[in-house]
């Protein structure tokens, strides 16, 4: 294929955090045969971020050039963006739901705003495809869009989530396959390494970490913790209390910035915890039991649509006091009964980047087939 020939493609990360760039990265390593051009921002100001990324990009020559599809993240301002620049407007667009702001909780340190949904609801009305990556993600945009229309006075058109809905599908972001390894031993049911990999912010639930660990604790359970995951300048106070609280219990504390590290400690780990209000995929969860781990993750969320019911324990998200009580329970019960690992072989970068090339190809050429959803 002459450099020519090659198919070009311009993916655009609004609020390039960790999650995004190893989505992105998968993608255009996989896909070499694609002329990849790649714009991103930096994870932080997020306010500014998802409503201004098109205004920072205002001057960027790319945007002048011809391309075969552009392939946008959630957090870009879509619909700006074409307006801002029309020749745009009849290339093909893709928009990748990783998260959506209608099921996106605020936190008390955090003005409420209905700009961040609107972002998104623009964005997948300007798209040609929107994919989820999950149906959880997916089901509860939809509904979030439609509970937001009903909100509005006057001048509502009809069939807008309809108009959505038609052009959405579930493409979860890929698990790697090297991290598909066979356990080499058995989980440590004495004193199991318990893994917390997730960022250090409030919707993960570290409030809900702490309180299961002080269950455990009281019930004299033996284990060992790792927390790592990506850390900002503020986090959660109460990963600084656990700390205090626990410090002969911490095997490993805080980011590991080489991943072989990270891929390291994912394989010696027994059992990976989540305590999460919200997670749209859950791709620390995933990479986890690819690579071993038995999952422990409430009753909701994406959680539903890959961890066995046996490893989910009751969601109770008022009663945080009571749902670590049933975490402590389901946690034992699996050190009593350990089942067998449940790698989500679903999810594996083999199997899903042909359905990415495909929704890609049936874009750039109409008269490629249509590609099979998740």
């Amino acid at each position: 294929m002459t450099e020519a020939s090659r198919p070009r493609i311009l993916l655009l990360s609004g609020y390039d955090a960790a999650s995004h760039r190893r989505w992105r990265r998968l993608l255009t390593d996989a896909m070499p045969d694609i002329h990849w051009h790649t714009l991103a921002l930096p994870a932080r100001y997020f306010r500014w971020r998802i409503r201004g990324n098109a205004l920072s990009w205002l001057d960027e020559p790319c945007l002048q050039e011809p391309w075969d599809l552009v392939l946008a993240t959630s957090m870009v301002d879509l619909a700006a963006l074409k307006g801002l620049n029309p020749q745009l407007a009849r290339t093909p667009c893709v928009l990748y739901m990783h998260e959506n702001q209608f099921a996106f909780p605020v936190s008390g340190n955090q003005r409420d705003s209905v700009e961040p949904q609107m972002v998104n609801l623009y964005g997948a009305l300007a798209a040609d495809r929107v994919l989820f990556n999950s149906d959880w993600n997916r089901t509860s945009f939809l509904e979030g869009t439609e509970a937001f229309l009903r909100l509005m006075p006057d001048a509502v058109p009809e069939g807008v989530v309809g108009r959505i809905d038609a052009r959405s599908s579930v493409l979860p972001v890929p698990i790697d396959d090297h991290l598909f390894t066979p356990r080499s031993d058995a989980i440590n049911t004495e004193c199991p390494h318990l893994l917390w990999n997730h960022r250090w912010e409030y919707d993960k639930g570290p409030e809900r970490l702490l309180r299961l660990v002080q269950a455990l604790d009281r019930r004299g359970q033996r284990f060992r913790l790792s927390v790592v995951g990506e850390r900002f300048r503020s986090h959660p106070k109460a990963l600084d209390r656990l700390r205090e609280q626990f410090p002969d219990r911490i095997a490993h504390w805080g980011f590991l910035p080489d991943r072989a590290d990270y891929d390291h400690l994912l394989r010696t780990a027994d059992i990976v915890v989540s305590t999460a209000l919200h997670d749209f995929q859950g791709l620390s969860m995933l990479e986890a039991m690819a690579a071993g781990c038995l999952p422990l993750a409430p009753n909701r969320l994406a959680y539903r649509e890959y961890v066995p019911a046996d490893c989910r324990y009751d969601s109770q998200e008022d009663n945080p006091e009571a749902e670590a009580e049933a975490a402590a329970d389901t946690l034992q019960r699996l050190l009593r009964e350990p089942p067998s690992p449940c790698p989500p072989e679903a999810w594996r970068a083999s199997g899903l980047v042909p359905g990415y090339r495909a929704l890609f190809n049936g874009l750039i050429d109409p008269e490629q087939p249509s590609p099979a959803t998740f």
